[in-house]
């Protein structure tokens, strides 16, 4: 079970490895809006994504025979570059399956912690079979990206922070892809504060998690392509019933509303954060979410950006 206290136990148990990252605001973002808009920056997060929190919870949560062993996950990006970061924290082996068509970007970032990359075509079998196969070779454990409750816990984090800095938010927006720090932010959220709603966002091309949240059953569709590629996985077995428990609404958004969002953000506010963590303010951009008058946190949940790529280019 995900509970507040195991993501308390997982903050406990991280606190020394990750950073603490800042809560922003924008006067002008303010006005466009008509609301008060605070941004969780976790593009500051160390390897430059949220997901440093669940990899590392994941990692350090290990027996000591276990860890030994070393850990193993396939992932084209920010998942790879944190495990093989938590895993050289703790001093062990890190096997990570990515797609040969990886942004070298994020291949560079895996192999600075060590890491053994594992290069395999890029579709899901793939990814599952070299998985399977490195574990079989090495004895290492499976971290996956969503579907470990260690994960998810670590992920959960985030938002406790967020609340204890902003601690009257009546509104926490969130981005889906597998659902890991959807799940761990609206169990945090609600359990902190359970007048909070929690309202996730997904890329219109990428809209399973809404599809399956309509259903009321966890539907895999065929994604299009979307320029939130963190985003482009469905929503998971685990993950998806806590969404079902805490989520109060999923809501999609154009890939035009997404560039926008992501200009505007850099512009205003002068960070860099990546496409899939500008989903959340393309929902207030597009009118999906009604946040006038309104207390509003915001997970940016990375800047790890192809500055050679930039979609306004």
């Amino acid at each position: 079970m995900i509970d507040l206290a195991r993501i308390r136990a997982a903050h406990e148990r991280i606190r020394s490895y990750i950073r603490r990252t800042p809560v922003l605001t924008s006067e002008r973002l303010n006005a466009a809006s008509d609301a008060s808009l605070f941004f969780k920056c976790e593009n500051f997060q160390k390897i430059g994504a949220f997901k440093a929190r669940g990899a590392t919870n994941a990692v350090f949560a290990l027996d000591e025979a276990t860890a030994s062993r070393g850990v193993a996950t396939h992932s084209s990006g920010n998942h790879g570059a944190a495990l093989a970061r938590a895993a050289k924290l703790r001093g062990i082996p890190a096997h990570i399956v990515m797609p040969k068509n990886s942004a070298k970007v994020k291949v560079r970032s895996v192999e600075s912690y060590g890491a053994e990359i594992i290069f395999c075509e890029p579709n899901d079998a793939a990814r599952d079979q070299a998985s399977a196969e490195v574990i079989a070779r090495t004895g290492a454990t499976l971290i996956h990206s969503f579907e470990n409750e260690d994960v998810i816990a670590g992920q959960g984090t985030a938002a406790i922070e967020l609340i204890e800095d902003i601690p009257d938010l009546d509104l926490i927006l969130c981005p889906v892809g597998g659902g890991g720090l959807l799940s761990g932010t609206a169990v945090s959220a609600k359990s902190m504060r359970d007048q909070i709603n929690v309202v996730a966002a997904e890329p219109a091309n990428a809209d399973d998690t809404a599809q399956s949240f309509r259903a009321g059953k966890r539907l895999v569709t065929e994604k299009k392509f979307t320029i939130g590629d963190g985003l482009r996985t469905n929503v998971g077995e685990r993950t998806f019933p806590i969404i079902q428990q805490y989520v109060d609404d999923v809501v999609t958004v154009s890939e035009e509303a997404i560039v926008a969002a992501m200009r505007t953000i850099w512009e205003t506010m002068k960070i860099i954060i990546e496409p899939s963590s500008a989903v959340p303010y393309a929902a207030i951009l597009e009118d999906k979410i009604d946040v006038r008058g309104h207390i509003v946190g915001i997970i940016l949940t990375g800047g790890n950006v192809d500055l050679d790529a930039l979609p306004w280019k």
